[in-house]
């Protein structure tokens, strides 16, 4: 099943979706695929078409592959302009994924800043070539998106850069306009922040994340290339905090990240 596919699964019967074993992140399925399954489960209980505009995550546990998984949804709050949910992805009785999620709708302002422009980086014809899904090496959910490195190092690579990032798409998905659950895989196909520092290979997760949209979201295809870049800003005791950013293409913002990662070495 390709990311749509699964997506599809999720608003026809949220009571049982199981990920394939092609989506796994290590021993866990992929958590920009979790993260998504579960924000898709959220937008099932919102009353109207609101808009999200943050999402903060936890990976309580693994979620395992080819285990039925149950997305329970619970709206704490429906207000005329802003609706608070939390979202959880329960396998076998553990909450594997927790999502707190914020959708408001737009209203009347007088404060208008526009983004920080889009990090430079090096053009797609001249980013390294696409990371091919190696059986065995890479993660298995690689093979369903692209990467090509531009600012930074590999993992595993000893690179000291702070910064890391490139360009990134799904592959094998039909065309269609972007949502939020797309941006979600997007940011996080990369690896954590503190990989590249490395000089061996060695465990590394995400364990919190938050996100926040720009909305609308821009006009995007799920075959179009967009930018990514995440600096890594304090690391110690086996944590590391990094801060990112999504672009189009053409530099418009997308989505901005902020993660604590764990690495075990």
């Amino acid at each position: 099943m390709n990311f749509n596919q699964l997506l599809d699964a999720v608003r026809a019967s949220p009571e049982s979706v199981s990920v394939p074993p092609s989506w796994a992140q290590g021993r866990a399925a992929f958590g920009g695929l979790m993260a998504a399954m579960v924000y898709e489960a959220m937008r099932l209980k919102l009353s109207d078409s609101r808009p999200v505009r943050s999402l903060a995550i936890s990976f309580v546990a693994p979620a395992a592959a080819d285990v039925p998984i149950r997305f329970e949804v619970e709206v704490l709050r429906e207000g005329k302009a802003v609706s608070t949910l939390l979202g959880r992805a329960v396998q076998e009785g553990q909450v594997v994924t927790l999502v707190q999620g914020n959708f408001g709708a737009g209203r009347p302002s007088t404060v208008e800043v526009p983004a920080l422009p889009a990090m430079d980086m090096k053009a797609l014809d001249e980013a390294a070539p696409e990371l091919p899904y190696i059986k065995g090496v890479t993660p298995e959910f690689m093979r369903h998106v692209a990467l090509r490195w531009a600012v930074g190092g590999l993992p595993f690579s000893g690179n000291q850069s702070r910064k890391m990032g490139g360009w990134v798409r799904l592959r094998d998905v039909a065309e269609e306009q972007v949502t939020e659950a797309h941006l979600l895989a997007l940011v996080d196909a990369w690896p954590p922040s503190l990989m590249p520092f490395l000089k061996q290979p060695a465990a590394g997760s995400t364990l919190t994340w938050t996100i926040e949209f720009i909305q609308p979201t821009p006009t995007l295809s799920t075959l179009d290339w967009c930018r990514y870049c995440v600096e890594t800003e304090h690391a110690r005791d086996g944590y590391g905090h990094a801060a990112a950013a999504l672009w189009t293409a053409e530099g418009e913002l997308l989505a901005l990240s902020r993660q604590t990662v764990t690495v075990f070495a």
